[in-house]
């Protein structure tokens, strides 16, 4: 093994460098994962351009730091172990595994509990000094990371889709869906396919999927959608009252980031409504509270990441149920994470983008 590898520094915002760096040392209870795929989240590009949900404002302080190496999709080969992490984990030199974006404290209030994922500290893969990220040749897995096996016989960049796969499958846990529901989901990115599925699985009474773009609707109806709506050519809310006998949806599940979907969920939404909100903002998003309350009096519950969904996860990946060929839709050597996250940007050519380090 070289004593230097490739990887991507996070500088600041709008600052990202390919460097040589060291390749790093695991120590002792820890593993050293030789990366084979990486996937670039919106979340990553908000970071890379400057989002104060992780740099900060007037309101928060900086949550992301400087000095690391992004990344936390991602899946490889345990390259070096020691016989402490590898009876914790059940896995050996050689296996491939994935690592749940966050490395726990199991100390907090929220880990001794069984919330895991909203542990205090919430230290993540490529956001943190402490916990170098994926877009790299290799990284450490710290002995307080979550490890699974992963399959083997899919290639390594839909395995890395058990990230954005998990936080999907989570949002639709927190629905709470039911058989004579109908579910809407807004936005057919890498997470909304994967609500998408996740809704299919509880079988309710109809699936709807919401976005701007064709290719993208086409691709849900794949996933397990059974309505799609352009947004930009129907009226969504009077198109799903019309399917509704006038009431409108049981359950609306958010996943485009875009501000304008927040409102029209509200307002699709029936009374005593469901609405699970799982993207990040660039920006604060100002709606209506009275129709939450007084209207509608509507259950609005947050979602984040993806509590004991990973094997779940894992399993519907490797069952071949989802359209995966075309969910991951292009993988770029490290040296192009510029033209990666560009690639992210332009959700009109793209769903989910991986790096090959």
């Amino acid at each position: 093994m070289a004593d230097t590898m490739q990887a991507v520094i996070v500088h600041g915002p709008h600052d990202y460098r390919l460097e040589e760096v060291p390749v790093p040392v695991a120590g002792p209870g820890e593993a050293l994962l030789k990366v084979e795929a990486v996937g670039i989240c919106a979340s990553d590009l908000k970071c890379y351009h400057g989002a104060a949900k992780f740099w900060g404002d007037e309101n928060r302080p900086a949550w992301a730091e400087t000095d690391t190496v992004p990344g936390h999709e991602f899946t490889g080969r345990i390259a070096a172990i020691d016989e402490e992490a590898s009876k914790r984990w059940g896995v050996a030199v050689g296996d491939r595994i994935v690592a749940e974006q966050i490395v726990p404290c199991w100390e907090c209030r929220y880990c001794n509990r069984g919330d895991y994922h909203m542990c205090q500290p919430h230290d993540m893969f490529g956001f943190k000094r402490r916990t170098p990220g994926a877009m790299a040749e290799y990284l450490v897995l710290p002995k307080e990371a979550l490890v699974h096996k992963a399959p083997e016989d899919v290639p390594p960049w839909q395995v890395a889709y058990a990230e954005p796969l998990s936080c999907a499958l989570h949002a639709v846990e927190r629905a709470d869906i039911r058989f004579d529901d109908t579910v809407v989901v807004a936005g057919c990115g890498p997470i909304g396919l994967g609500m998408i599925a996740g809704a299919a699985a509880k079988f309710p009474k109809r699936i709807i999927a919401l976005d701007a773009l064709p290719q993208k609707l086409e691709l849900a109806k794949k996933c397990g959608a059974d309505t799609v709506f352009n947004i930009t050519e129907v009226d969504v809310v009077e198109e799903v009252k019309k399917l509704t006998g006038g009431y409108g949806a049981d359950v609306y599940i958010e996943g485009t980031g875009h501000p304008s979907a927040v409102a029209q969920g509200l307002n699709l939404l029936r009374k005593l409504g469901t609405f699970v909100e799982y993207s990040v903002f660039k920006d604060p998003v100002t709606v209506d509270w009275s129709i939450i309350s007084d209207d509608k009096e509507l259950n609005v519950l947050g979602a984040h990441l993806g509590q004991n969904t990973w094997p779940a996860a894992l399993r519907l990946i490797e069952s071949g149920r989802l359209p995966l060929d075309e969910i991951c839709s292009h993988q770029l050597p490290l040296a192009e994470f510029q033209k990666g996250l560009d690639l992210v940007a332009d959700s009109a050519n793209s769903v989910k983008v991986s790096l090959i380090p």
